[in-house]
């Protein structure tokens, strides 16, 4: 398969599985629809590290403290812990979506200042971050301590009379149709002159310095949006869940989100999304048939994929054809 079939296969790959995604309430029972509508919630997570990972370079190991924070927004403002706010969901997303976004920002100002952190430094130090913030969250009464929070309201429907809760098919509509369209802005970023931008620190930084450009203030962009879709994931959970842990802004699930990213496809969003899907179903395969042994053999499985597939199952399948405006002019297959 040439290169101008294989990017034209990507484009149409790409529409199908969006298809088929929105299809899925019509042939599939309750239990199926809800749980790969759990698996969607964390694939708008790792869309939010294959953006820094596969298009800036950033290797962030604490991507889960800002899920874990727009998690935790949520279920404080809609438990009315936050007593001015009414219990307002749509306060509540938007809290979840800011504040991670303000703590992203924040923290990249921190990392990145001067030639500031790069590769499995700027690794380390958020690796270390995530367990810092997992420890403040146990010992953080007002935030429920090790129980969290309990009893988060679902997500509900403002539009009927009485405020009823979504269905589970609605559920599904509400989070597929977010995941849609933060993968359409992300994308959208990704090529346009900010997504060049982007690329080339991740390709060379210091020669992108070299032309003028602030590369740290494009890196705390980056990351800045980056918790932002983390947060409003994180908000999503909490409302689908019904509870928050201090284990879902630690070590665990920062280590988890990066074997999701690197399985699908680091420099492919969609890639990456599906990453989640086809690993918590074969988690979920194994652990039923391999008893014990099933962490060992998922293990392995992940090891294979990064080492015989650098671009992941899903990059090569998915990934699209550059913008016009990239092309060089004697590139037919761009």
């Amino acid at each position: 398969m040439n290169k101008k079939v294989s990017l034209g296969l990507g484009r149409q790959l790409t529409v199908a599985v969006w298809v088929v995604l929105f299809l899925v309430p019509l042939f599939a029972d309750d239990w199926g629809v809800s749980q790969l509508g759990q698996y969607l919630t964390f694939g708008i997570l790792a869309m939010s590290l294959s953006f820094i990972w596969g298009q800036v370079g950033i290797l962030c190991f604490g991507q889960a403290i800002f899920f874990g924070m727009g998690a935790y927004l949520m279920g404080l403002t809609t438990l009315e812990k936050f007593t001015w706010f009414g219990g307002s969901q749509t306060v509540g997303m938007l809290l979840a979506t800011l504040g991670p976004a303000l703590a992203a920002y924040i923290l990249g100002k921190l990392l990145f200042v001067g030639r500031g952190l790069s590769g499995a430094f700027f690794a380390i130090v958020t690796l270390c971050a995530a367990v810092v913030v997992e420890i403040v969250a146990q010992h953080t009464d007002f935030i429920g301590g090790f129980d969290g929070l309990l009893n988060i309201p679902p997500l509900m429907a403002n539009w009927r009379v009485g405020d009823e809760f979504l269905s589970t098919n609605e559920t599904f509509y509400v989070v597929l149709g977010s995941a849609l369209v933060i993968y359409l802005v992300a994308l959208f970023i990704q090529r346009s002159p900010l997504g060049v931008v982007l690329a080339a620190i991740r390709n060379n930084e210091d020669r992108t310095a070299s032309f003028g450009y602030r590369t740290m203030n494009y890196k705390v962009l980056a990351f800045t949006i980056s918790g932002a879709m983390a947060g409003y994931a994180g908000a999503l959970f909490a409302a689908q869940f019904g509870f928050v842990s201090p284990a879902v802004t630690g070590m665990a699930l920062s280590t988890e989100v990066l074997i999701w990213v690197a399985v699908g496809g680091r420099g492919v969003l969609l890639a990456a999304f599906l990453g989640v899907v086809l690993v918590r179903s074969v988690e979920s395969f194994l652990s039923s048939s391999l008893g014990p042994y099933w962490l060992l053999t998922l293990g392995a499985f992940f090891i294979l994929t990064v080492v015989a597939m650098p671009e992941g199952i899903f990059g090569r399948l998915l990934k699209l054809p550059l913008p016009k405006a990239w092309r060089n002019p004697g590139d037919k297959h761009a």
